[in-house]
């Protein structure tokens, strides 16, 4: 799956846009929409994105997991050995796993929290047009269809922007890129 960004211009050109992919054989799950005046667009039938569309929530979750497993067994490893003097045993494995389950129960709600508050990379690309009532739509279409997507939404919309996320803006929204 790819995700393509359309910013449009109204709200009824998203109505308009959001209708078409429908056409176009797009389930509602695979369409969501951000803005500004976002109320309205429930009621004609358009999927609003939620905070997991929004934000870094499932990414954060998935660092504090892979971080916080290695780092609480690695604790318990230490707290073992600084309290017993030895490696082995099944205290030893308890005190491991016990900490490994713990520091990735940790890292998923520390992370989480810090996710929470971290909007996607294309949320804060376009955070001044959305200010000013554009609307953003996140819509996950299959990479074989993409092309095809793309040139029925600008042949009838010329006026949408329409983007995707690029390895680069991913490693920069991550704290890898410059």
């Amino acid at each position: 799956m790819q995700r393509l960004y359309f910013l449009t211009p109204g709200f009824e050109t998203t109505v308009n846009i959001a209708h078409e992919l429908e056409d176009l054989k797009l389930t509602r799950d695979e369409v969501h929409v951000t803005g500004k005046d976002w109320a309205h667009l429930a009621e004609r039938g358009v999927n609003n994105a939620t905070l997991r569309q929004t934000s870094d929530v499932v990414n954060a979750t998935v660092r504090g997991l892979k971080f916080g497993i290695p780092m609480g067994a690695l604790l318990g490893i230490l707290v073992h050995w600084f309290l017993s003097g030895e490696y082995g045993g099944s205290e030893f494995w308890i005190a491991v796993i016990g900490m490994g389950v713990f520091g990735g129960v940790f890292g998923i709600w520390t992370s989480t929290m810090i996710g929470v508050s971290v909007h996607d990379a294309k949320v804060d690309k376009y955070e001044q047009e959305l200010e000013d009532g554009a609307f953003l739509m996140m819509v996950d279409v299959p990479e074989d269809r993409e092309d095809e997507i793309y040139e029925v939404i600008h042949r009838h919309h010329p006026e949408v922007i329409i983007d995707k996320v690029t390895q680069e803006e991913r490693l920069h929204h991550q704290g890898v890129g410059h």
